[in-house]
């Protein structure tokens, strides 16, 4: 067409691209200055009324979108020429090239650059399918993908375009749908006619495929119309799962939604983010494994140089106990040695051999909780599909979980405290927050919120509170308790026992002191 003129105002520069009946053009409008892109349908041999009514579809639609990631309607006019006529769409120009023609030059891309352009694209499908009706563009590929403006860390700008396909919701019902076949790309029920925005999903998780391998969807294996994408070196697990849910051939199992899409992305952006903060800091002291449905934490007690030098003290500390557990040995001798007055009449220095004795004992189970603690320990959270469990405390149904509380203060020194608990039922399960950062925190909040659907229940943001000291958890606090108890008890049993035998000893018969002296004797031999 040369430097002909449509409309006596678009100016033509050069052909962009050409497909059946359809051509597009770059052309610059002559009121604007700006260069623009035409899209003409031809009314050739192969022209039919169908492509007329998705030629206008089009129109239409971009008309009534207005996102900076998709292009702009201009115009929309017949034309007719010397040799020619037809339908021009006029729309904004983006100069960059498709995801197609990048793979196709030797682009290669990690899977941080997979994400961001994930991520993108499925902001644009959050904002079709919440249109009223919502819009389903049914031709996602790598060739109707733009990407331009590459720099640093990001992958540049993503651009959707070639809405020549789009239908909305309203118009599949009660209607015939035209089939749009691109293999490998268009989900298995766009084959029977039927279109939903999940499609699109299948659609977009089929093109990210296609940069993970280089390969068409099409050419790689299947099983039962499954992808079949093996996980490379630089893709991590949860992604991969991702990926295949993304492009699950049963509409019942794939993901719901772009939104529902878009934020398992997110927590697998932010999980990558976190590892990159943590892994020059030593082993982090969160880790996660998610799964659809299915959401575990696992938080370390302590992690890196603090576990190395646990470890030391508890070694020590085991060979502390085993060269001196003959003190234990003469605590307990001291204990049952308080008897011999009976027979000696010795009876203070008993009492203070008896008092030594117990508080030895009660000191040793101290010394056996304080190892017991330097344990490295770790608390488990479990939500599934049918219950909630931490650790030790009992299961909760899923279906009672209500509340999620996350609460921000700091205490007397300064110090910023978290508090993450979910509330089922009459159950509460509170998180151990003490030692993570705020940014593991939020995440947990965020992920937490997500799979349940609740709304975070904020309190006391910066409000100064006094912090009781920490207590003493996992299977050290029972030794202690023993230890603490032990002592109390067996002072005040000492007491009575004392006192009593102290004003009956006159009246004892040397039957009853034989048999003292003979349990005495057996608790000897058994303990010493």
């Amino acid at each position: 067409m040369g430097k002909q003129v449509l409309k006596k105002r678009y100016q033509i520069q050069k052909p962009l691209g050409k497909n059946g009946g359809r051509r597009t053009l770059l052309a610059r409008d002559l009121q604007t200055q700006e260069l623009v892109a035409i899209k003409l349908l031809v009314c050739g041999a192969d022209f039919q009324w169908d492509d007329l009514k998705l030629f206008e579809r089009e129109a239409q639609t971009l008309q009534s979108l207005s996102h900076p990631a998709i292009p702009r309607y201009l115009d929309y006019f017949k034309f007719q020429t010397s040799k020619t006529k037809g339908f021009a769409l006029v729309q904004s120009y983006i100069k960059a090239k498709s995801l197609e023609e990048w793979v196709k030059l030797g682009r290669t891309f990690n899977q941080a650059e997979i994400k961001q352009i994930a991520k993108a694209l499925l902001e644009i499908l959050m904002y079709l399918h919440t249109q009223h009706p919502p819009v389903i563009h049914r031709d996602i590929q790598p060739s109707n993908i733009l990407l331009v403006n590459r720099s640093g860390n990001s992958v540049g700008q993503v651009y959707l375009v070639n809405f020549g396909s789009v239908q909305t919701l309203a118009a599949t019902e009660g209607s015939t749908i035209r089939i749009v076949r691109t293999y490998g790309y268009m989900p298995p029920e766009q084959f029977d006619g039927q279109v939903v925005p999940t499609s699109d999903l299948y659609s977009l998780g089929a093109t990210l495929i296609y940069l993970v391998t280089g390969m068409h969807p099409a050419d790689l294996p299947q099983q039962d119309w499954r992808i079949q994408l093996k996980s490379k070196n630089y893709l991590d697990s949860a992604f991969v799962d991702w990926l295949k849910w993304m492009t699950e051939p049963d509409l019942n199992n794939r993901l719901t939604s772009a939104k529902q899409s878009f934020k398992l992305l997110k927590q697998l952006l932010l999980i990558e983010e976190i590892y990159s903060v943590t892994k020059n800091i030593g082993v982090s002291k969160i880790r996660i494994n998610n799964y659809r449905d299915k959401l575990e934490f696992i938080f370390s007690d302590f992690s890196g140089l603090e576990k190395m030098l646990r470890y030391l003290c508890m070694g020590l500390l085991f060979i502390f106990i085993i060269v001196n557990f003959s003190v234990l040995k003469a605590g307990v001798f001291m204990i049952i040695n308080v008897f011999n007055w009976l027979f000696y009449g010795k009876f203070f220095m008993s009492l203070l051999n008896g008092l030594i004795g117990i508080f030895i004992v009660s000191f040793s189970f101290l010394i056996i909780g304080g190892i017991i603690k330097l344990f490295p320990k770790s608390t488990r959270l479990r939500i599934d599909p049918y219950k909630i469990s931490l650790n030790h405390l009992p299961p909760s149904p899923r279906r009672a979980i209500w509340k999620l509380e996350f609460s921000q203060y700091s205490d007397t020194d300064s110090c910023i405290r978290h508090n993450i608990q979910i509330r089922a039922g009459r159950q509460v399960y509170k998180l151990p927050t003490e030692a993570l950062t705020e940014r593991e925190v939020n995440w947990i909040v965020s992920e937490i919120s997500n799979l349940l659907e609740l709304i975070i229940t904020k309190y006391g943001n910066d409000v100064k509170v006094m912090v009781s000291p920490k207590h003493l958890k996992f299977g050290g606090k029972l030794w202690i308790s023993i230890g603490t108890y032990f002592f109390l008890g067996s002072l005040f049993l000492f007491m009575i026992a004392t006192v009593i035998i102290f004003i009956s000893a006159k009246t004892f018969d040397k039957t009853f002191g034989n048999f003292i002296e003979l349990i005495f004797f057996l608790l000897k031999a058994v303990f010493c």
